[in-house]
């Protein structure tokens, strides 16, 4: 914590030690959805959270990611969990309602249950767009659960 003359700043904490780390991964586009996890998974290690606490959940596609989430944060045993998935577009309409639908739901889940949820759900027009983006955002993922599992703590200890 840095003071500014009256203000108070909570600094990021990218400590994940002792944290319990929920990940949902849609087996859809499964070539970068593993992609996504193996980075995922080799940084929250880089930031210490231990193996053991760490649970994979994988679900059919995109659009079931967000129920998984909500039975996961409702248990209470979670610090934070990340959402990981790879919605890329086809000829159809289809691509938007899934982009969207499974946004919104994980947005949803986070909100009703106030447990933090990085969205690592890449939405591309094409698979190679995918396969570029998928080692950044899922270290990107990883980064941000640790970071607001450790502010919502901190918030904790300073608004009580």
């Amino acid at each position: 914590m840095a003071r500014y003359e009256n203000i108070l700043e909570l600094e990021p904490d990218l400590n994940g030690e002792e944290l319990r780390i929920g990940i949902v991964m849609s087996r859809f586009n499964i070539d970068v959805s593993e992609g996504l996890l193996g980075a995922c998974t080799a940084e929250l290690a880089k930031r210490g959270v231990d193996e053991a606490g760490m649970l994979l959940v994988t679900v059919p596609g995109a659009l079931e990611i967000p129920m998984a989430l909500q039975k996961m944060a409702l248990t209470d045993q979670f610090d934070a969990l990340i959402a990981l998935g790879a919605v890329i577009r086809g000829d159809t309409y289809h691509f938007e309602v899934v982009s969207n639908q499974s946004t919104s739901g994980v947005a949803a889940v986070q909100l009703d249950t106030g447990i933090p949820i990085a969205n690592g759900i890449l939405t591309t027009d094409t698979d190679d767009q995918a396969l570029a983006r998928m080692s950044q955002k899922g270290t990107e993922a990883a980064k941000v659960a640790i970071e607001m599992a450790n502010l919502l703590r901190e918030l904790d200890d300073v608004t009580q």
